[in-house]
């Protein structure tokens, strides 16, 4: 059991040099660079606050578990312990749990299924089990989380087949688009060592790292929007950037223009 949180215990070994700019610390700056999930996660809680107010609390959870994600990324790459790749992944796969359970449209649930709450359920026993059987091959973890956020981005797709707004359009070719950058820089680190190695730029999982979070911030206020123009439109829920609306890029978030109904409390 002890084995599992021995350094370099974990099969997977990133491109960085090991021990390169610490000694306590075995790949430096694919450790430090999940600082990012610290500084984005909070302001994104506090931006999705109304939207999450209105629609349901729960919404906090899929920032307050790439919170979690971090912190266990951080653990597996300063050690690069097997029990620091399960945390990590395992983290991951509830944070994609969170965010079908929330957001995956009605009118896609299966026949046998009535309402979200039973949708909920389904997952939630989807995903134990795939927990479970994830500790029996862990090194193919990452790359079946990878193909249920290819799932997530054609679902997203479909779904913007019939929108219209302008700035949903933009926010979704802006999603796609750092995703690709994002999942560009995991398989090249992952199978273009060699070549990252000879020009001394081993650096591309750490830039992973920052593109996911930012990606992510997308991708979640797009569902958002989605989500809360078919089950709370009398919201009328607007698209706009942080810090400044008319910047190219930024934190996106919703404002709802509409009357709110939530009730207060005492």
């Amino acid at each position: 059991m002890a084995g599992i949180f021995a350094y370099e215990s974990s099969e997977v070994d990133w491109c960085e040099d090991n021990y390169r700019h610490s000694e306590t610390v075995v790949e430096y700056f694919n450790t430090v660079s999940n600082g990012v999930f610290f500084v984005v996660s909070p302001v994104m809680l506090y931006l999705l606050h109304p939207y999450a107010r209105e629609r349901n609390l729960a919404v906090h959870l899929v920032w307050i578990m790439m919170i979690f994600v971090g912190l266990f990324s951080m653990y597996f790459h300063m050690t690069l312990s097997l029990m620091g790749q399960l945390l990590d992944e395992l983290s991951i796969l509830w944070l994609l749990a969170i965010g079908y359970s929330l957001w995956f449209p009605r009118r896609h649930f299966p026949f046998f299924v009535k309402d979200r709450s039973s949708f909920s359920r389904m997952v939630l026993v989807i995903t134990v089990i795939t927990t479970l059987s994830s500790l029996i091959k862990p090194v193919a973890n990452a790359y079946a989380l990878n193909c249920f956020a290819i799932h997530i981005i054609y679902s997203l797709g479909v779904e913007m087949g019939s929108c219209t707004n302008p700035r949903a359009m933009r926010l979704a070719f802006q999603t796609i688009g750092l995703w690709v950058l994002a999942i560009s820089c995991w398989i090249s680190d992952r199978f273009g060592c060699s070549f990252w190695q000879k020009i001394n730029f081993c650096y591309l999982h750490a830039i992973w790292h920052v593109l996911i979070v930012i990606a992510t911030a997308y991708g979640s206020t797009l569902l958002s929007y989605l989500d809360a123009n078919y089950e709370i439109p009398y919201s009328q829920p607007v698209l706009e950037y942080w810090p400044c609306d008319s910047w190219t890029f930024g934190l996106p978030y919703l404002v709802l223009k509409g009357p709110i109904k939530t009730k207060k409390g005492c």
